[in-house]
């Protein structure tokens, strides 16, 4: 990777204020080593979500952990302390918790009081949001995107819970870039069968937004898109549906006994005319009735 992408890399993990405080934390450190336990007191935060972060810049090569006895210390890697030293002094101070996700966490774990803890809720949250902000283009949207990619991750985690007992069947939808054929078939399906069907979609390599194209294609027929967004392909939504639907997404779906699978060779309406969509629609409607009359 060469140094301008390292760059990047850095400058958007520096971003979260919470890591930006983590990093101070170690480079003003008298020895440059932190322990988590000690940052969540110091930044007001549980220490699951120190750690979730302190993952992140693990996963990134920019800090090392080190165990000692039952503690374990962590320090920034070889390399990169001068490198974050400018970065940070370029940033304005940092506010150490983002109380957008906080909030999400609260009102997220208040709706699944007795079904996950506060933890797992978190843990969604926290991973659901930097899936996200890895998309391009999530724009002012990602705190609510990410309250609902939450919300539907734990909800497709509490179907398969051993106690579930679902009255629906189940279908998702996985195409590319989860804004094309997956939300034409995603909306078309829900239009025609309503609550009788749950509907899923995802995508293995998603894009920012829902095409406009598929939008106007939609609009003609009177199917609303009912807020639906291009979102990562997650386990537990696999594992939640009935029946998983690809559309040119090769093997990016995991394979789980028990589900039903079908591919729909359709072509991709990525930069194809109005004309073009509109049939990809119309062949999209008419497998979604005949998928109708099997459930």
């Amino acid at each position: 990777m060469d140094a301008s992408a390292d760059s990047a890399r850095e400058l958007r993990l520096v971003a979260d204020p919470t890591r930006a405080h983590i990093l101070r934390s170690i480079l003003e450190a008298s020895d440059g080593r932190v322990l988590v336990g000690r940052l969540a007191e110091e930044l007001e935060l549980r220490q699951p979500t120190v750690s979730h972060h302190m993952k992140a810049l693990l996963d990134e090569g920019l800090v090392t952990r080190r165990p000692d006895g039952r503690r374990t210390w962590y320090s920034l890697a070889d390399g990169h302390a001068d490198r974050l030293a400018e970065i940070l002094r370029a940033e304005n101070p940092p506010v150490p918790v983002d109380p957008v996700l906080e909030r999400i966490v609260r009102d997220l774990s208040d709706r699944y009081r007795g079904t996950f803890g506060p933890e797992t809720v978190e843990r969604y949250v926290r991973e659901s949001y930097d899936l996200l902000a890895e998309r391009p283009a999530p724009g002012r949207r990602l705190p609510s995107l990410t309250a609902q990619f939450a919300a539907d991750r734990l909800d497709a985690l509490a179907r398969v819970a051993p106690t579930s007992s679902p009255a629906v069947p189940e279908v998702l939808f996985v195409c590319v870039q989860n804004s094309g054929r997956s939300q034409m078939a995603s909306a078309i399906l829900r239009h025609l069968a309503g609550d009788r069907v749950h509907v899923r979609t995802a995508g293995s390599d998603p894009a920012g937004e829902v095409r406009s194209s598929v939008l106007t294609a939609l609009d003609e027929i009177g199917v609303p898109l009912a807020g639906e967004y291009p979102k990562p392909l997650t386990d537990e939504v696999v594992r939640a549906a009935d029946i998983v639907i690809t559309m040119g997404c090769g093997d990016a779906c995991p394979i789980y006994p028990g589900r039903r699978y079908l591919d729909w060779d359709l072509p991709d309406p990525v930069g194809k005319p109005l004309a073009e969509v509109r049939q990809i629609r119309d062949d999209i409607e008419r497998r979604i009735r005949d998928l109708l009359d099997t459930l």
